[in-house]
Order: structure tokens, then C-alpha cells, then sequence
């Protein structure tokens, strides 16, 4: 009779957990179109990125400067340069039109960035933290630097969170996937 009794019972777990499985996977949305369009569009910048600008001939005014937090740049004679959201041509073309007023005559601008603000990594991975981006990144990369998988990761996808426009996107994707300065990869635990 206890035999009968325990046959039952572990197939109602195995039932449970087959629920819970799949219920996981009902909430899976495929990633919203603008998530990858992010990936083709010119680079904005936000805090925590440098730039490097070169104001040719006015070897004062050449350096490397850091975006800070409230999204601006401090430029030598003309002060605070907008920079969140904008891209290095923007910038270029504003610092050039600022030190025209008054402090250089036609002046020469280069902006690029010089360092990218850092990517994220959590979950199962060995040493979840903040990493130094470097372009053509993919998840998998990411990962890779991050110390790799735990024993107990979910090595299919990866869970990505982006900044687009201003708006938290989220994302389930392929470890083939590219990521962007900023993204933060969260690496799920397997059910089994």
C-alpha cells in the first residue's frame, strides 16, 4: 500500500515542477525591435564615458574629459558641455561654436571616445561586477570575462538590460548577441 502511495506523489512533484518550468517560460516576450535598432544607431554618450578632444592648434585645450554624472563634460573657456545623449559630431560642433564666440578663431574640433563607460555582469557567473567595454563585444564575451559559467547557469541565453532613449528595455537573448556600453547581463540559474 506505501508503494502504491509513493508513485502518486512523485509523480504529482514531477507535475509541479514541469509547471513551474513551463510557466517560466510563458513569461519569455521576444525583445522589443528598438533593443537591437540601439545596436546600429550612432553611439550617444552618458556618464562614465571619456572623450577625447582635440582642438587642433591650441595644444591647452586638447585633452581627455570625463562625462559626469549629471551628464556634462567641463571644457576649458567655455564650461559646461552637454554630452548625455548626444554623439561625439554633436559635441564637436557645439565646443567649435562656443569657442568661436570670442576665444578662437576657426577653430578645428575632433571629439572620440577615448574610453566606454563599463557593462555589468550578474548571476551565475564566476565574478559578477562592473567590466571595462570594448567595441564588438558579444554576451558571450562578456561572460567569458566575468569569469565564465557557475555550475549551476543557464548556458542557452542571457537576460540583458539596456538604456534606450531613455526608457529600462529588457531582453532575453542569444549569447552570440552584441551588447553596448552601459548593458547589464544577468545570467540565470538552470531549473535542473
Amino acid at each position: 500500500m506505501l508503494r502504491v502511495m509513493a508513485l502518486p506523489f512523485r509523480t504529482l512533484i514531477a507535475a509541479g515542477l514541469l509547471g513551474a518550468a513551463l510557466s517560466s517560460c510563458a513569461s519569455y516576450r521576444p525583445v522589443d525591435e528598438a533593443f537591437h535598432k540601439a545596436l546600429t544607431q550612432p553611439y550617444v554618450l552618458d556618464a562614465g564615458d571619456r572623450v577625447r578632444v582635440t582642438v587642433f592648434g591650441e595644444t591647452d585645450l586638447t585633452n581627455t574629459y570625463s562625462v559626469d554624472k549629471a551628464g556634462y563634460i567641463a571644457f576649458p573657456l567655455v564650461g559646461s558641455v552637454a554630452a548625455r545623449g548626444r554623439t561625439t559630431k554633436q559635441i564637436e560642433g557645439d565646443i567649435a561654436k562656443r569657442l568661436r564666440d570670442g576665444y578662437v578663431r576657426n577653430p578645428d574640433v575632433s571629439v572620440e571616445v577615448d574610453r566606454y563607460r563599463p557593462f555589468f555582469v550578474m548571476g551565475e557567473v564566476g565574478q559578477s561586477g562592473q567590466y571595462t567595454y570594448v567595441p564588438g563585444m558579444t554576451v558571450q564575451n562578456a561572460i567569458a570575462i566575468a569569469g565564465g559559467f557557475t555550475g549551476r547557469a543557464l548556458q542557452d541565453n542571457a537576460d540583458v538590460t539596456r538604456q534606450i532613449d531613455g526608457a529600462v528595455v529588457n531582453g532575453r537573448v542569444p549569447l552570440s548577441d552584441p551588447i553596448l556600453p552601459g548593458d547589464t547581463i544577468y545570467v540565470r540559474e538552470r531549473l535542473f
